[in-house]
């Protein structure tokens, strides 16, 4: 039995930040991931660096996060190809403008300003090749993108060098907790820690079902294309209103077209299977929004798994029944961008018992109301 700090099950971006940020803290936990770190929804995602359009629960964390992100270089000795263009909501009709007005309105209510209501004309300056059919926008402008892969390859990396185990391609089974540790078993070894972090990705239901506090949440397959070359015409990511669709130009011309369209998971095989039907409306939706990308083609589509809770936000934080135990799962399509800061979160919570960004909305007791 080896003695660890912390348990971490799951080598997503998520865990590995946390491995890390426990790491910055002295502590030297051990991270177990049943395939590679990177290989589901933290490597195969859009890559969106995105504050905008969240939900006022996540808001808190995401701003936390972007602070991160801003300084990712120093902190993982890599760039992770960061760029930050912005994110843009482009509104179609005049009812979404109308919307658009509404969210930033109560936005600004909150407290919150990093979303800004811009004119059409502002919109056609930041995206000359855009329809004529839109109305105007909302910018979060220190929004951005990254690649994912290389991101979480690079927390993982950085979190060895910091004194962190990585144990890639072995199941943790037979979770427990004895004598005021948790212990948990891999193929040839086991460990044992004061602490237990869940961050199992669409399989983190399992686990937490295993310790009594099960959750609403299905595994699911969002769906991404690139395309061939096309001359360059935009530099922020885009997202709709009223449409399925986010969008990014890389340096090289190609296209990166997602925006939430589902295939089919299967946890049990890690395996997915694409949608064609749906792949084709977003490429529609491209094709009408933006005249330059008619002529381009789908090279590549492919899909990760990620976990999508019933009320799509993430469990951040505590067990609501054991003592030492966290959950770090379910981030419903939306957790790259919030990695650096749900890591960094979550040792403070580890190691100080508190923490100062409020995750009270993102809590296993919304779904385990303590009595």
């Amino acid at each position: 039995m080896t003695r660890r700090d912390a348990i971490i099950i799951g080598g997503g971006i998520h865990g590995c930040s946390t491995a890390l940020h426990l790491c910055l803290r002295g502590l030297r936990p051990v991270l177990i991931e049943k395939d590679y770190a990177g290989r589901h929804a933290s490597g195969v995602n859009a890559g969106g660096v995105r504050q905008l359009m969240r939900d006022l629960a996540e808001i808190p964390l995401s701003i936390r996060s972007m602070g991160i992100w801003e300084g990712i270089d120093e902190l993982l000795h890599d760039d992770c190809a960061f760029d930050s263009h912005g994110q843009i909501l482009v509104a179609e009709t005049a009812e979404d403008l109308r919307m658009c007005e509404e969210r930033v309105a109560s936005l600004n209510h909150h407290g919150f300003t990093h979303e800004e209501l811009i004119p059409v004309q502002e919109v056609r300056d930041l995206l000359p090749a855009v329809a004529e059919t839109c109305t105007g926008g909302v910018i979060s402008r220190r929004d951005g993108a990254a690649q994912p892969a290389r991101t979480t390859t690079a927390f993982r990396r950085r979190a060895e060098e910091l004194g962190a185990q990585v144990i890639e391609g072995a199941r943790a089974h037979n979770v427990r907790r004895e004598g005021g540790l948790w212990r948990v078993d891999i193929a040839g070894d086991s460990f044992e820690a004061p602490v237990l972090v869940i961050a199992a990705g669409a399989w983190g239901g399992e686990f937490a079902a295993q310790m009594g506090e099960p959750v609403r949440m299905q595994a699911v397959a969002p769906m991404l294309m690139i395309t061939s070359r096309v001359p360059h015409f935009i530099d922020p990511v885009v997202i709709l209103r009223s449409r399925k669709l986010s969008f990014k130009q890389f340096p090289n011309g190609t296209v990166l077209i997602g925006g939430g369209h589902l295939g089919t998971a299967d946890t049990a095989s890690n395996r997915t299977i694409l949608d064609w039907r749906k792949l084709h409306e977003s490429a529609r939706t491209v094709f009408d929004l933006f005249e330059v990308m008619r002529e381009a083609t789908i090279v590549r589509a492919w899909a990760g798994i990620e976990g999508k809770m019933v009320d799509d936000l993430p469990v951040l934080g505590p067990s609501t029944r054991h003592k030492g135990l966290f959950y770090q799962f379910g981030f419903s399509l939306h957790g790259f961008q919030l990695g650096p800061g749900a890591g960094a979160v979550m040792a403070e919570l580890i190691a100080d018992g508190r923490t100062p960004t409020d995750i009270s909305g993102l809590s296993m007791a919304r779904f385990h109301p303590q009595t």
